[in-house]
């Protein structure tokens, strides 16, 4: 066991939760292309993502420069289209991240035995939200 399991320091520091993936739009092209092992056009993710071209293709700049996605260029109906697919270390990267959500999930809901999450999530929310 870690050290810093057994003494309580950095317990819930979560290192794996990696900044490059740890943001909405990412986790959601991340998430998109996982679930598309072939592969997704541009246009598909930004659909999928509700991204707008320049958000959409500022984040796959920096999952393509972090070699986590490849960019391609191809056809699809006889028409020019970017393709984008994740990348085998990507895919580990992203597993590796997925881990790491399952464990600040069971931290949470270890300090909250007595109500499942959802409960607490409702009651934290306002009235009327």
């Amino acid at each position: 066991m870690p050290a810093e399991s057994r003494t309580g320091e950095g317990r819930f520091a979560y290192q794996g939760l990696d900044r490059v993936i740890h943001e909405r739009a990412r986790l959601s092209i991340l998430t998109s292309l996982m679930t598309n092992p072939r592969g997704a056009t541009f246009n598909g993710l930004k659909q999928l993502c509700s991204l707008t071209d320049g958000n959409l293709s500022r984040h796959l700049r920096v999952l393509k420069t972090a070699k986590m996605i490849e960019i391609a260029k191809g056809y699809e109906s006889n028409r020019p289209a970017t393709i984008c697919r994740i990348t085998p270390a990507g895919r580990k990267r992203y597993l590796e991240y997925l881990v790491t959500l399952e464990q600040v999930v069971r931290d949470a809901a270890r300090g909250s035995q007595a109500e499942p999450v959802s409960s607490l999530v409702r009651s934290l929310t306002p009235s009327g939200a």
